[in-house]
C-alpha cells in the first residue's frame, strides 16, 4: 500500500513539474528562425493549423506544444481570424494568440497622389506590394461598371489618400474605399458651396476643383485661382487653362506645350470651347475641392506662374501682359 501511495505522489510531482514547466515555456518568448518571421492562416482554419502555420513559417516550437496552448488558453468563444501575421523577437504564445484573435494583421499601404489622373492612379495600384491585380485585364469602364457606376468617366472621382490594405487585398477594394471617400468629400464641400456660384452640380464642381488643383502651385493661392475661372465662367469667357489642354493631348503631349497645341481642339481644350470641360482632368484634395465651391471674391480674370510656386493675379489684360514679361519672359 506504501508503495503504491508513493508512486502515486511521484506521478503527482511529475504532472505539476510538467505543467509547471509547460506554463513557464508559454510565458517565454518564442524563438524564431530570424528577427521577424511570418505566418499565413486560411480561412476556417484551427487552432491546429494555426499552430502548423506558425512553425511553418519559422516558429521554433514543437507543433504540439504550440497547439496545446493555444487550446488551453483560448477562451471558448474566440476565434481566430484569416489573414498574413507578422510574428517578432519577444513574441510570447500568448501574445501569438491575442494576435489571431484579434486579426492583427500584416498591413500594407498605398498612396494615391493629389494631381494624378487616372491612368497614374492605376499604375500605382499595378506597383503597390501585396495588392492582387484583379484590375490588371480590366478597362476603365469594366472597372467603373465593377464599382456600379457603369458609364461614369473615372477621371476625378477617386480621392487623393493614403490607403491600408492587407495581402491578397484586391485593388478594385482599394478603389472602392477611395470612390467613397471622394464622394463623401465631394458632398460636404457641395454641401458648404458659396451663393451665386456659376455651377450647376457637384460634378461641375469637381471638374472645377480637378483644373485648380493642376494649376496650383502654392496652398494659399487656391481659392483666387479658384475666383479667377468663376469670373470667367460667369461671363462667359474662357478658361484658357493649360491643365486641360495637356489632358486632351493625352499620350502625344510629349512634355512641351506648343502654341499649335493650343488651337487642336479636343473636348478638353479650353481655348478652343467655352464653358468647363466635360470630366474632370485630375483628382482634386480637400483644399482644391474646397476652393472650388468657396472662391475667393476678387475681380481679377488672370494669373501667371511667378517662378517660385505662387502666381501673380491681375484684373486686366494690360496687366497680365506686362505680369507674363516679367515673370515668364524675364521682361522688366
Amino acid at each position: 500500500m506504501r508503495r503504491i501511495f508513493q508512486l502515486l505522489l511521484l506521478a503527482v510531482l511529475l504532472a505539476v513539474s510538467a505543467a509547471g514547466a509547460f506554463w513557464w515555456w508559454a510565458s517565454q518568448p518564442l524563438s524564431l528562425a530570424a528577427e521577424t518571421v511570418e505566418m499565413s492562416v486560411p480561412p476556417g482554419a484551427s487552432l491546429r493549423t494555426a499552430a502548423r502555420k506558425a512553425v511553418e513559417g519559422g516558429v521554433r516550437a514543437e507543433e504540439t506544444l504550440l497547439y496545446a496552448y493555444f487550446r488551453l488558453a483560448a477562451n471558448p468563444d474566440q476565434t481566430i481570424k484569416p489573414g498574413d501575421y507578422e510574428i517578432t523577437r519577444g513574441m510570447t504564445p500568448q501574445l501569438l494568440l491575442d494576435k489571431l484573435v484579434r486579426g492583427d494583421r500584416i498591413v500594407l499601404a498605398v498612396t494615391l497622389v493629389e494631381g494624378w489622373n487616372f491612368k497614374q492612379v492605376r499604375a500605382a495600384l499595378a506597383r503597390a506590394e501585396h495588392l492582387r491585380p484583379e484590375t490588371r485585364d480590366m478597362s476603365s469602364d469594366a472597372i467603373m461598371k465593377a464599382l456600379g457606376l457603369p458609364g461614369v468617366h473615372p477621371e476625378g472621382r477617386f480621392f487623393p489618400d493614403t490607403y491600408n490594405y492587407t495581402k491578397n487585398t484586391s485593388d478594385l477594394a482599394v478603389l472602392r474605399q477611395s470612390l467613397h471617400l471622394m464622394d463623401k468629400q465631394l458632398a460636404a464641400a457641395w454641401e458648404a458651396r458659396s451663393p451665386g456660384l456659376p455651377l450647376k452640380s457637384a460634378s461641375e464642381a469637381l471638374i472645377l476643383a480637378s483644373i485648380i488643383e493642376k494649376e496650383t502651385g502654392a496652398h494659399g493661392d487656391r481659392p483666387e485661382i479658384s475666383g479667377v475661372f468663376i469670373n470667367r465662367l460667369k461671363i462667359g469667357m474662357r478658361l484658357q487653362t493649360d491643365p486641360t489642354v495637356i489632358y486632351g493631348l493625352g499620350d502625344k503631349f510629349d512634355g512641351n506645350l506648343r502654341r499649335t497645341d493650343l488651337t487642336t481642339d479636343t473636348p478638353w481644350n479650353t481655348y478652343t470651347r467655352a464653358g468647363l470641360p466635360p470630366t474632370p482632368i485630375s483628382m482634386p484634395g480637400r483644399a482644391s475641392l474646397i476652393a472650388a465651391v468657396q472662391p475667393a471674391s476678387t475681380r481679377s480674370l488672370y494669373f501667371v506662374a511667378r517662378g517660385d510656386g505662387s502666381s501673380h493675379f491681375s484684373g486686366s489684360l494690360d496687366e497680365h501682359n506686362r505680369a507674363v514679361n516679367k515673370y515668364q519672359r524675364g521682361i522688366r
